[in-house]
């Protein structure tokens, strides 16, 4: 899990690409073999012909997925369901009755659940790591501590702000990480071309480094717009404060800061869990975290 070129699919399909297991080569046949996921089982993912042995069974936002390492010690995370085979032939992949988190944390029905989805447990938040997870700015910030928050406190995980991604390649150096001291980063608008995903590139070959991210202009996209009550996020032009812009498209105050903030907040609460998040969002959080948080970190 640590090594230097981490595949941005790990945890879904990239927000950039299609889902290969909904269109795989047996996506819709009736004849695969339904099949727990179980540890030791051998694996070939049809679509990318990925073949490794399943290391983890676990859930992600809500979805069950498992994670398969290959004879190179490679490893990429799948969702449950058809598309793959097992020494030829196509099974399709169902997940135990319940597994065991890697800290020891089950997601079982009638238990209390945390905001991310994970099993409240009673316990002292851990001494902070060394390792860092570092968000654009404060709203992004405040996103992720609401939903993430008590996860993140139980794996002393700290949080920092960029203050903007430009910031990005200055505070990785200053951090000098490290397989043993990792950097995780998640950027706004992360699509090929644009000035955050170059920035992105110019760190991402580091050792120990991770950075991932979201489509979306601003983390506000994040939530969806069923959380917000609205029934899509308005098209902000490019140029236009996409904040004050989506204020104002809305019909909410927009024209100091105070109405920023006070918007902020407005969207802030009609969060109540990771069900209010976009899957692109809570499947790049959840990477960031195991990644900073992998065996052998501090």
């Amino acid at each position: 899990m640590g090594g230097r070129k981490r595949p941005l699919d790990r945890y879904g399909a990239d927000v950039l690409t299609h889902d290969p297991h909904r269109y795989g080569e047996f996506a819709h046949q009736s004849t695969s073999r339904r099949t727990v996921a179980e540890l030791g089982l051998v694996i070939e993912d049809v679509q990318s012909g990925f073949v490794g042995e399943i290391m983890s069974v676990g859930r992600v936002a809500g979805a069950w997925r498992f994670e398969l390492e290959d004879r190179h010690g490679q490893r990429r995370s799948f969702p449950m369901g058809r598309g793959y085979w097992i020494d030829g032939f196509p099974v399709e992949l169902v997940p135990p009755a319940s597994v065991p988190r890697p800290d020891g944390r089950r997601r079982v029905a009638g238990h209390t659940l945390t905001a991310s989805g994970s099993l409240h447990v009673t316990a002292r938040a851990r001494t902070a790591r060394e390792s860092r997870i570092w968000v654009e700015g404060k709203h992004d910030a405040e996103l992720v501590a609401k939903v993430w928050g008590e996860d993140l406190a139980l794996e002393g995980v700290v949080v920092e702000e960029l203050a903007g991604v430009d910031h990005l390649e200055e505070v990785v150096a200053d951090f000098s990480p490290s397989e043993q001291r990792r950097a995780g980063a998640l950027v706004d608008h992360f699509l090929p071309g644009t000035k955050e995903y170059r920035i992105a590139q110019r760190v991402a070959h580091l050792p120990g480094v991770l950075v991932l991210g979201h489509p979306y202009v601003d983390v506000w996209q994040a939530v969806t717009p069923r959380a917000v009550g609205i029934e899509r996020w308005p098209d902000v032009p490019r140029g236009e404060d996409i904040k004050r812009g989506t204020l104002r498209r809305l019909g909410w105050p927009h024209e100091s800061q105070e109405d920023i903030g006070r918007g902020w907040a407005r969207i802030l609460a009609s969060v109540r869990s990771y069900k209010d998040l976009e899957p692109g969002l809570l499947a790049r959080m959840e990477e960031l975290i195991d990644f900073v948080t992998a065996a052998g970190t501090v």
